[in-house]
């Protein structure tokens, strides 16, 4: 293919023509399909740990803190693994880092990006407020918090986990499909690793929503910067070490980032 052919132009030719191209951003029923799959995966992050740490608190019978923090690290990972595979073809980035990731490497539009991160953010407060409204605020709600005067250090630390997760989905995230064979079990099992060696030091966030969204159901957003940050300049990284890697994004990985929602249609 020349170089000179844009990326949508690319998966145009490799799928068979524009009559069978359903990747299709200005599409606005694809939208809402991408914006509805967004919403369900991140609600379901939030609500299973803000929910999860509520009932371990209440409930648990006085785990320790390690193993609080492995169980937890386990129901984020397998949520994901479930909510990828049910969801890959649809969208399932979950992460406004990731969703960041995907837009600075061209594979979407900065306005869809926008909305993306909305969803997630109101997604991931829906979430840790229905969890609040059915078992209060025990456990803190699974909030994450950076050790007590080293919210710099926790920045960096998110930056770096974030930094492999991103750099880890840019890497096997091809083919037609993100919701491919290895993709949600790579992802599950980098979560609960890394879950579980960082969450006693700052929480293990790996995600500005799902930060945000268990301080504001406990009405705290203080320390939300540094998993806003954090993440961001990890994805940032991650994405320059990809081009590296692998040069320009092809368009099948471009149609990784976007999704399928309209293929029964088509």
């Amino acid at each position: 293919m020349s170089t000179n052919r844009s990326a949508k132009e690319e998966l145009i030719q490799e799928i068979g023509g524009r009559g069978k191209f359903s990747a299709d951003w200005g599409n606005s029923r694809t939208r809402f399909r991408r914006l509805l799959a967004e919403f369900i995966g991140m609600f379901g992050l939030t609500f299973i740990l803000s929910g999860g740490a509520a009932t371990l608190a209440t409930w648990g019978g006085g785990i320790p803190p390690f193993a609080n923090v492995v169980i937890l690290s386990l129901i984020s990972a397998l949520w994901l693994t479930a909510a990828i595979y049910f969801l890959g073809d649809i969208s399932a980035h979950f992460n406004p880092a990731m969703t960041l990731a995907f837009a600075l490497r061209g594979d979407m539009g900065w306005l869809m990006a926008g909305a993306y991160w909305i969803v997630q953010f109101a997604a991931a407060a829906a979430g840790s407020l229905t969890a609040r409204a059915f078992f209060g605020t025990a456990g803190n709600l699974a909030a994450t918090r950076p050790q007590e005067d080293a919210a710099w250090q926790a920045a960096g630390f998110e930056a770096i986990l974030t930094f492999g997760l991103v750099l880890m989905v840019l890497g096997i995230a091809n083919g037609p499909k993100l919701n491919g064979q290895f993709v949600p079990l790579a992802v599950g099992a980098y979560i609960l690793a890394w879950g579980t060696m960082g969450g006693l030091f700052d929480g293990a966030a790996m995600n500005p929503a799902r930060a945000f969204g268990p301080d504001l159901a406990l009405g705290d957003l203080s320390t939300v910067w540094v998993y806003l940050l954090g993440p961001c300049v990890g994805a940032v990284a991650a994405v320059g070490v990809a081009s590296l890697f692998r040069g320009r994004a092809t368009s099948q990985e471009a149609m990784a980032a976007m999704g399928n929602p309209n293929s029964r249609d088509a």
